[in-house]
């Protein structure tokens, strides 16, 4: 499985929950957020990562601080093009082989 196809069943998945996909790889020039979606009045800025196998280690360990900042940076600017005053998080959500797990509201706890 390619990082597409990833995306694609964590799409599934969101739009399984009743989530409303907004926009896929959207790209700033401090990086991109693979998924945003609208969970009834709340933006999800979404990171998917997927893998086979755990040769390379679990797909969520490869989620870390950079990771997130690079998101956010994006998040803000998303919002700041589009005028949005929105309530908004940050999702991981981890396609593995048989399963799907979601991790929800990263790094404002």
């Amino acid at each position: 499985m390619k990082g597409a196809e990833y995306e694609e069943r964590a799409e599934r998945y969101l739009r399984n929950l009743g989530w409303e996909i907004l926009e896929r790889n959207y790209r700033c020039r401090r990086g991109e957020i693979d998924i945003i979606a609208r969970e009834g009045r709340e933006l999800v800025f979404v990171e998917v990562k997927g893998g086979r196998t755990l040769s390379f280690g679990d797909p969520a360990e490869r989620f870390g601080r950079q990771k997130l900042r690079r998101i956010l940076e994006c998040a803000y600017y998303f919002l700041q093009r589009n005028n949005l005053k929105l309530h908004f998080r940050i999702d991981l959500v981890v396609v593995r082989e048989e399963e799907i797990e979601h991790f929800r509201n990263l790094g404002f706890d």
